[in-house]
Order: structure tokens, then C-alpha cells, then sequence
């Protein structure tokens, strides 16, 4: 089967739009350590093995590959789990919110709200807390995101990571445990998305696989699977 952009998207989105936040290591180019850990080759018949003499004590790389791989001497998993990733078809979306204003029978402020390098701290402190994936304090220079506030604090927010001709991934979906089950993932979602399609482009984002609360936003809002795979982080052992 012929190799598409999405099948190499890290690789892609770093030669191509996200140029600028790139480092390469061995065969692989990742994301400069402040941004990220996540890597990819650019052909899928790469292996770790390559990289064996060309990672730096201690680092982190994260992939996205076909399924789990066998860790070759030398290295260890800091973290993985089953991925999916998912595309938007908009003939599969249901009528959801407006995606501009939270219910009003909560406290969140009435409009969704740009976040920036002034939100980062706290960012990254709801991150820590609803653990959405790998998220540093540089994150929301990939993108757009907006988040949701009550009472002042941030409750969710939602943003843009991956991007590659044609494509932006919608990423750091996530929401306070205080505040699950109001809508918010839901509107967030819906005001990202405004922003990719507005510019022609497809959003795709990815998931954990086992991670049916998520799956079922995603499917209401018109996401369907493209392909299953596994996630992992490894370093040398």
C-alpha cells in the first residue's frame, strides 16, 4: 500500500510547516526537547535500531507507529499505548452547541477564549492534571487553542499540534475532573475546528484506543478511524 502524508506525519509536519521546531536525530527528526517529545521517520521501514548512536543521554523520543514494536538492546519504553487516529468527515458529524457560548447553567465565562504564551503556566497545570498527552510549557506555539473558564480558572481548553499541507491535528483536548460531562471537550473542539476548516484544510486528530469517553466526542463530532497503531516513548536504556 502506498505510503500517505498522514502515515508519516511527524516527519511530515517538521520538513514541512512546523520546520522551524525541529531537531534531527540520526534518521529521525523530532521536536526540539522544549516543544515536545514526539518523532517520526520519514519512510515506516525505519527502526529504533538507527538511532541507537545517535540519541543524547537521557532524551525522550515519542512515536507513532503501526503496532508495538520490539525495543531493541539498549532501549527502554518510558511510556506507550494503543493509538488511533482519526479523521474528519463531515458527512458523519452530529448537530452539536454553537461551539461559541458554554450552557448557561454553568459558571464558565460566555465566550471562548484565546489562549497564549500568558496562559502557559496554567496550561500546562491543567495538562498535569487531566493528562492529555505530552504538553510543556511551549505547546501552544504549534497553534491555535482556546480553553473554557470558571470562576476565573481554566476548566478545558483545546488546541492545534500537528501540521502538514492540507491537514492540522486538534490536540490537548482535555478538561478539569471538576468539570467532566458539561460539554466543554465539545465546544472547544467545535471552535478549533471552525479555524481549520476556515483555512481548507482536514483536522485529524489521535487518541488512546482504549479511551471510549473520548472516542465518543470525537464520533458525535464527525471524526471516524483511519487507522490503529501504538504509541510509545522510548530513551536508552
Amino acid at each position: 500500500m502506498a505510503q500517505g502524508p498522514l502515515d508519516t506525519l511527524i516527519h511530515l509536519a517538521l520538513s514541512t510547516r512546523q520546520e522551524k521546531f525541529a531537531k534531527q536525530v540520526g534518521s529521525a527528526l523530532r521536536f526540539i526537547p522544549e516543544i515536545g517529545p514526539l518523532s517520526g521517520f520519514a519512510e515506516k521501514s525505519e527502526t529504533l535500531a538507527s538511532l541507537k548512536d545517535a540519541m543524547g543521554e537521557g532524551e525522550v523520543m515519542g512515536f507513532f507507529f503501526d503496532s508495538r514494536p520490539d525495543l531493541p538492546e539498549g532501549f527502554i519504553a518510558t511510556v506507550e499505548g494503543p493509538l488511533v487516529q482519526l479523521v474528519y468527515d463531515k458527512e458523519k458529524a452530529q448537530p452539536v452547541h454553537d461551539g461559541k457560548t458554554a450552557p448557561p447553567e454553568e459558571e464558565a465565562s460566555n465566550d471562548i477564549v484565546a489562549l497564549g504564551g500568558k496562559d502557559a503556566q496554567e496550561m500546562l497545570e491543567l495538562a498535569g492534571i487531566a493528562r492529555p498527552g505530552p504538553f510543556t510549557l511551549r505547546t501552544h506555539e504549534l497553534g491555535s487553542f482556546y480553553g473554557l473558564r470558571v470562576n476565573g480558572k481554566l476548566a478545558a481548553m483545546a488546541g492545534e499540534r500537528l501540521r502538514i499541507p492540507g491537514h492540522t491535528e486538534i490536540s490537548a483536548v482535555c478538561t478539569h475532573p471538576d468539570h467532566l460531562g458539561k460539554g466543554y471537550a465539545t465546544l472547544l473542539m467545535s471552535r478549533v475546528m471552525q479555524g481549520i476548516l476556515e483555512r481548507g484544510e482536514t483536522p485529524f486528530l489521535h487518541s488512546r484506543a482504549d479511551n471510549d469517553r473520548a472516542l465518543a466526542v470525537y464520533k458525535r463530532l464527525g471524526f471516524v478511524p483511519r487507522v490503529y497503531g501504538h504509541f510509545m516513548g522510548v530513551c536508552r536504556g
